[in-house]
């Protein structure tokens, strides 16, 4: 029977954020497979984090730049650690390799956290993005990350390639896994195009690009609403800020909901979901929502990137400020336009995330490493001289800062 430690960023929160949604799939997975599960971290326990008890998971507070861990760790003795983001991996690969140098060491991307900053910096400037965005300071340290892993969890295609073109990221250092959807629990059928009204998004108000979506949606909603003065926008997410609750406005139909208890209810009594993404990384958790509610989406590209390939999209896909208002009104009142958007969900979710089929995958990769291991990390040159040299300033800058908050 294997044990697995789980080192998180953050408590797992699946009715707040895509992260958590695709964490506690993981975690599921691992439970499936007969094995021991702990899920670890230093963060602070949050509003909305899941109780892990009941889902057969240990958890575990852990100290930052604490000799702690090491004690923690030996005694644990972990067959298997899978680090949540970059961050998590930094702090304390080292430790791991330390006291559990036979534990396959995972690394579960997320999104590309250097993508993301990239993206963002190249909007706040209003231009395109550069090479020199993508090959910053965080790319160094995410890269090197990755590189010090025996496998790293891609949740996009695009970003699958970028890492292997870009970045020239051996194959056998990553594994793409979308999110994993049960399709069995998908409804067959939802509300009708008649019983919906409305538009609707939906993301935690903390993740940079879902608060840009806001504003950019306080742009375009002045241009679906005057074709639609009935209308209204309901925005939904947890932990919205003041700046957020600030832009509630019944006059003009956009209203802040704040938190949603059950995120698909409030996706299918909705005609048409808003995305219009202008940056960030990984795929959109409410993007997926709406195909598994049946719900057409209007995004934009970076929206929709790594979500499908050659299959037609479930709604509209448009950069343009007011091609976008226009997609949106158009799918609104013309319910053949609609049906037409909406059939393509189900097919698109058989044919990209299909749970099973990609736990299984994942599965056989894990496995084949295991048992290959020594092998697997022979052969990842770079990876070894990334632990030699940079862990090493890692190591000690924690050992300063243990020692330092000892006295």
């Amino acid at each position: 029977m294997k044990k697995v430690l789980v080192i998180g960023y953050v408590w797992p929160e699946p009715n707040s954020s895509a992260a958590g949604t695709h964490m506690m799939s993981l975690l599921r997975l691992y439970k499936q497979q007969g094995w021991i599960v702990e899920f670890a971290t230093p963060a602070q326990p949050s509003d909305h984090m899941i109780d892990l008890s009941l889902e057969g998971i240990s958890s575990k507070n852990i100290a930052l730049n604490c000799d702690s861990f090491d004690v923690y760790i030996s005694q644990y003795q972990p067959d298997i650690v899978m680090f949540d983001r970059f961050m998590m991996e930094e702090q304390f690969g080292w430790r791991v390799d330390k006291n559990c140098p036979d534990a396959l060491k995972i690394l579960d991307t997320e999104d590309l956290q250097c993508l993301r900053n990239a993206r963002h910096q190249a909007v706040k400037s209003e231009r395109t993005l550069t090479q020199a965005d993508l090959f910053s300071d965080i790319a160094k340290r995410e890269i090197a990350a990755i590189l010090r892993c025996d496998i790293s969890l891609i949740i996009s295609s695009f970003e699958m390639a970028l890492l292997q073109s870009q970045f020239k990221i051996d194959s056998s250092l990553l594994h793409h896994l979308p999110f994993m959807v049960d399709l069995d629990k998908c409804p067959t059928q939802t509300k009708a195009f008649a019983d919906r009204q409305h538009f609707m998004t939906i993301g935690n108000f903390r993740h940079a690009p879902n608060w840009d979506a806001v504003l950019y949606l306080q742009k375009i909603w002045p241009l679906i609403r005057k074709q639609l003065p009935q209308a209204e926008l309901h925005i939904y997410g947890s932990y919205p800020p003041p700046k957020a609750t600030a832009l509630n406005n019944p006059k003009t139909g956009l209203l802040i909901k704040g938190w949603a208890e059950d995120a698909y209810a409030v996706m299918e009594q909705s005609r048409v979901c808003l995305a219009p993404i202008r940056f960030g990384a990984g795929i959109k958790g409410k993007l997926l929502d709406a195909m598994i509610m049946q719900t057409p989406s209007v995004t934009t590209s970076v929206g929709s990137e790594g979500m499908v390939e050659d299959e037609p999209w479930p709604g509209v896909i448009n950069d343009d400020m007011a091609a976008f208002a226009q997609a949106a009104v158009d799918l609104y009142r013309d319910e053949s336009r609609w049906l037409e958007a909406q059939s393509h969900a189900s097919n698109l979710l058989s044919a990209r995330y299909d749970g099973q089929t990609l736990g299984r995958k994942w599965m056989e990769k894990l496995t084949q490493t295991l048992e290959n291991i020594d092998q697997h990390r022979l052969n990842n040159f770079t990876g070894a001289m990334m632990k030699h040299h940079s862990m090493a300033s890692t190591k000690y800058m924690s050992q300063w800062i243990a020692a330092k908050n000892a006295k």
